[in-house]
């Protein structure tokens, strides 16, 4: 029980990081394509960009933790 605690309040950190790394990479993506700014496109744009990024380090954790098994 302790360490599915500790497991959840560890996620929650790293929910809160994710938010502040996600205001921090739209800023970046903005400052690339200045004219794109609150459109539809660079929206989508971006949910793609950190889609195919956690999908590529889902990825690589998961092998990771294959071959230390």
């Amino acid at each position: 029980m302790k360490q599915r605690t500790v497991g959840y309040i560890v996620a929650a950190f790293g929910f809160v990081a994710g938010l502040a790394w996600n205001e921090a990479i739209k800023a970046l993506i903005e400052s690339f394509f200045p004219l794109a700014k609150n459109t539809l496109t660079a929206k989508f744009g971006y949910a793609v960009i950190v889609t195919i990024v956690v999908v590529v380090l889902t990825m690589y954790l998961f092998r990771l933790a294959r071959k230390e098994e």
